[in-house]
């Protein structure tokens, strides 16, 4: 798995400090048995906001972005008689 930040505070300081370290998925696996339950709830609302933002923000696709897909692959064949022979082909 790949590395990810994790900002943490450093308490007893007058101005909150940030420092970031990178640690592994399985360091965060572990890391949820040291929470208690609240933080665990709180971390999952963080994940579960992160999941929705990040497949809202995804393009959605239409049908129309397959228009003229192969279009090459029609040249010279016309469209009733292909039409026809397939509707033979079936009797």
């Amino acid at each position: 798995m790949r590395g990810s930040r994790l900002r943490y505070s450093l308490k007893g300081c007058d101005k909150m400090q940030t420092k970031k370290i990178s640690i592994s998925y399985n360091d965060y696996v572990r890391g949820i048995n040291f929470l208690n339950i609240d933080e665990q709830l709180t971390l999952l609302e963080i994940i579960s906001a992160r999941l929705k933002k990040s497949i809202g923000q995804k393009k959605k696709s239409s049908i129309m972005q397959l228009e003229g897909l192969g279009a090459n692959l029609w040249k010279g064949i016309d469209a009733h008689d292909y039409v026809q022979k397939e509707r033979e082909s079936w009797s």
